[in-house]
């Protein structure tokens, strides 16, 4: 990638700016702020139109040591600068493919869909795996996004891509095949009853015997579940497991 300028396409551009209400601007932005203050994930909000970042939470997930103003100023700079330079055309190739498949979408549901992928990010040296999702916050009269509000959180994969477009109905999504430059149907999997009990004791800090005991089944019975359940969600441990089903919305 050679500067930010790669990343502003004719799909996602802003191409009726009469139409923008920038006095909502600060409404859009205490939410952000109030969404960021329960989460640990970071949250940042981008403007297509100025092509900048209007906002950028202070939870430490993606900041790379820098600070929220810091990193408004570097806006899209910081994928520059903070991506390995061997992921950054990646990035641009979910980026036009992304905004190509929400062209398609009718305006209307536009706003139900978001797109998830990972990337790593260099953080004094360090890669770090996260998970990102992109959604339309506000769109401008003619449907195209004006500002997307971004998520970043702990990735469950060990390497990058796994690009997939959800819509927040419905358990199919689309993932992206780079090679083929085609998006295929999946299915989101589901956990029964069972195995969301297992992975919310597992989250509140009980062991396999207690969570045996808790619900009356043997303990080779809960590791079972536990084998299930990472099959399902193709992740190595528990830990991995919970990030899982609770980025996929599963428990």
């Amino acid at each position: 990638m050679k500067t930010t300028d790669d990343f502003f396409i004719p799909d996602n551009e802003v191409r009726l700016p009469e139409g923008l209400d920038y006095s909502r601007v600060d409404e859009y932005i205490r939410s952000a702020e109030a969404f960021s203050r329960l989460s640990y994930q970071s949250v940042y909000i981008i403007d297509y139109f100025r092509q900048n970042f209007l906002y950028v939470s202070p939870n430490p997930m993606f900041l790379c040591g820098l600070s929220p103003e810091q990193m408004k100023e570097l806006g899209y700079r910081f994928y520059l600068g903070y991506v390995p330079e061997d992921e950054q055309p990646m990035l641009l190739t979910l980026n036009k493919a992304g905004f190509a498949f929400y062209n398609d979408i009718p305006v209307g549901e536009r706003k139900y869909w978001y797109i998830s992928y990972d990337f790593h990010i260099l953080n004094e040296g360090k890669k770090i795996l996260v998970n990102h999702k992109l959604t339309p916050l506000a769109l401008s009269s003619d449907g195209r996004i004006w500002l997307a509000l971004c998520v970043v959180s702990a990735a469950t994969h060990t390497d990058a891509g796994h690009i997939e477009m959800h819509r927040t109905d419905t358990s199919e999504f689309y993932e992206y095949n780079i090679s083929s430059r085609r998006w295929n149907k999946r299915q989101t999997p589901t956990l029964s009853d069972r195995e969301k009990s297992v992975l919310t004791l597992s989250i509140q800090g009980y062991t396999m015997s207690e969570i045996a005991d808790k619900i009356c089944l043997s303990p080779d019975t809960i590791k079972k579940y536990r084998k299930r359940i990472f099959e399902k969600l193709d992740v190595r441990n528990i830990s991995e497991a919970i990030v899982a089903a609770t980025n996929n919305k599963l428990l």
